[in-house]
């Protein structure tokens, strides 16, 4: 990324070091020299006020004073020399001590040459800058008087210091250098670890933009960014609820659409069909009123028979409204069913037998394979209604051979009743609307024997109000009609 934290950072923090790196070696470089110089001035200082204590005690000429001399020497890389007023070395700190007696003549008696540079002057003492024209060496020197009229002078080379402060220098560069360089390995790595949290965040952001809640923070830190991956998962879960609970809203609200529209299409087609249905007996019934009233027929056989039709009308009418009543309550859950145990061939058997006049008119065998004594568990007024819905449609549809088998097949825990009768099959597209109310294959053959279409929608309505499966299938020569019971 072109404005990448990792590379800011990094960059801040290296010019940071480099910028305080620098300031030091410039430090350094114009003032190191001028601090180390007061810092020698002020060791002269110290071993002057040394030697003067030892002196004006008398006891410079003591081996205890040769041990401390030699130790602050040592320390301090400086050399001292003690004469009296002929010149004659009374103590120094160097074996070759000829040359530094005649640089302490010289300077006592010569202060006013090119080479001599005075910085402090005191009561008995001068500190200046000088140069041995015989060694070219530059000294920084401390000279005066004792009480006595002895001499002394006490010198350090100004190449040391410079040396020493050439080499702090260069040094200063080198760790500079390497630490710079240590510093960015290590930026880059402490960066990482605080930008890669971040990217992954980020990376978790974007496709939370495109609803997608799989990629979860996996940072095991226990930092301000840790706490943040955590509020991110909570809330990517959060979000992942809250739309499932949308998308599931949103999918019953639809399916309230679908139903209210297929209930409207319902009412609108059931308000259709029972209007169509009434239309004909109401017809009838006003057209053979209006005749007996106006004096059509004068005849005892022709009013017996206006009013048998009126009559039969009129049961065809509150037949269909009861069915409709029943289909109603069933549909709308209000119909209670009772629950009891009953044999279930009993009942087939009654049916068959109170059914018998009309198979008889019809000509219509009907074949039972009869098994004594299977028991179900049901409603026995409602498991009555289905069976004979299917057995008068079986009357009222058989052909051919003008057939009816009924059969029970017992299993383990069920009983399936199936009612069969020869004729035509019913056609594919029609086989799972048949269950459907006012639904009516051949519509000219129902109206022969008055069949309203809504028969086989009771079954439906009964089987699935218990929890019971029911269906249709076509053979060759027929079609029949099953639906099953429990027996435990």
């Amino acid at each position: 990324m072109r404005y990448s934290i990792k590379k800011q950072l990094a960059f801040i923090f290296i010019f940071l070091m480099s910028g305080t790196i620098l300031l030091c070696w410039f430090t350094n470089v114009f003032f190191l020299e001028r601090y180390y110089m007061l810092s020698k001035r002020q060791d002269l200082m110290d071993v002057y006020v040394t030697i003067d204590q030892w002196y004006n005690d008398g006891k410079i000429n003591t081996e205890e004073f040769d041990s401390e001399m030699l130790k602050i020497c040592s320390i301090y890389n400086i050399s001292f020399i003690v004469t009296d007023a002929s010149s004659n070395i009374v103590k120094t700190s160097i074996n070759d001590s000829e040359e530094f007696n005649q640089q302490l003549r010289d300077t006592i008696f010569a202060r006013g040459d090119a080479n001599y540079e005075v910085l402090e002057e005191g009561d008995n003492y001068t500190i200046s800058n000088m140069k041995d024209p015989i060694n070219d060496i530059e000294y920084m020197a401390m000279w005066g008087d004792l009480d006595g009229g002895n001499f002394f002078m006490i010198r350090t080379a100004m190449e040391g210091i410079r040396d020493s402060v050439r080499l702090a220098n260069v040094f200063l560069l080198y760790v500079g250098l390497s630490a710079i360089v240590i510093a960015s390995l290590v930026i880059c790595v402490v960066s990482s670890k605080i930008t890669d949290p971040i990217l992954q965040l980020a990376n978790i952001s974007e496709k939370m933009t495109n609803l997608d809640f799989e990629t979860k923070y996996t940072g095991r830190d226990h930092n301000e960014i840790a706490v943040l991956g955590k509020h991110f998962n909570q809330m990517s879960q959060k979000l992942e609820d809250t739309i499932c609970c949308l998308k599931m809203a949103n999918m019953d609200l639809q399916k309230d659409v679908e139903n209210k529209t297929k209930t409207d299409e319902m009412r609108k087609e059931f308000l259709a069909n029972v209007s169509h249905e009434l239309k004909t007996p109401i017809a009838l019934i006003q057209g053979y009123a209006e005749g007996l009233k106006e004096g059509v027929i004068d005849d005892p056989e022709s009013w017996q028979y206006y009013c048998d039709v009126i009559m039969d009308e009129t049961k065809k009418m509150n037949h269909l409204v009861k069915r409709l009543i029943t289909l109603n309550q069933m549909e709308s859950g209000n119909e209670l069913f009772t629950m009891e145990r009953f044999d279930i061939t009993t009942l087939i058997d009654n049916c068959i037998q109170s059914s018998e006049i009309l198979t008889k008119q019809a000509e219509i065998k009907v074949f039972y394979e009869k098994e004594n004594g299977i028991f179900v568990w049901a409603d026995e007024y409602l498991v009555e209604e289905v069976f004979r819905n299917y057995f008068s449609n079986a009357i009222n549809h058989a052909s051919g051979n003008k057939e009816i088998h009924v059969k029970t097949n017992l299993d383990e825990n069920h009983v399936r009743i199936s009612v069969f009768n020869t004729g035509n099959p019913i056609p594919e597209d029609s086989i799972e609307r048949v269950w459907d109310k006012f639904y009516k294959v051949d519509k000219a053959r129902t109206r022969e024997y008055g069949g309203s279409g809504i028969g086989l929608s009771i079954v439906k309505a009964v089987m699935e109000s218990m929890g019971q499966n029911y269906g249709c299938r076509n053979y060759e020569d027929g079609v029949e009609f099953w639906f099953e019971l429990d027996t435990k």
